[in-house]
């Protein structure tokens, strides 16, 4: 299986939640599903049937979890220099508009673009890896080819 790339906050955040789902809701649920058994007839009981599918539920992301914790590899940014590639932050000028806009290229499980995360697989990610303060790269987007100007490569 191929690594799963991510930086040590992406890392953290999931093994926050998996321990969160072992620990905490997947005793709740438990509990839930006993007490809902305990008011009798289960093929009409709501309560019964919403906690089942529930626990389907964080049953089926604790596997997810776990899968992709085994497969991530944790890249400290910090430790890396040079043209833009995983975990650099990248402030890109859109040579239309001229607003400046500042990314950090990280793995798909942590991306969140409104917060400057830019997952690695995104046309903009793509374009950029490889690129040096001053390039220029243009980026096939749904609504058209836009052109940016890479303003600075940090790694933080």
């Amino acid at each position: 299986m191929e690594k799963i790339p991510m930086t040590r906050r992406g890392f953290d955040a999931l093994d926050g939640e998996l321990k969160q789902l072992k620990t905490v809701d997947r005793p709740a649920i438990i509990r839930d599903i006993a007490e809902a058994r305990e008011h009798g007839d289960l093929s009409e009981n709501a309560e019964y049937h919403a906690a089942r599918e529930k626990q389907g539920f964080i049953e089926g992301r604790i596997k997810e979890l776990e899968g992709l914790l085994s497969l991530a590899e944790v890249i400290d940014p910090s430790k890396l220099s040079g043209s833009v590639k995983f975990g650099a932050t990248v402030t890109v000028v859109d040579e239309d508009t001229d607003e400046e806009k500042t990314y950090q290229i990280v793995g798909e499980t942590e991306a969140d673009i409104e917060n400057g995360l830019l997952n690695i697989r995104s046309p903009l990610a793509r374009s950029l890896i490889g690129k040096d303060e001053g390039d220029s790269v243009e980026v096939k987007t749904p609504g058209g080819t836009r052109s940016y100007e890479i303003l600075s490569v940090r790694y933080l």
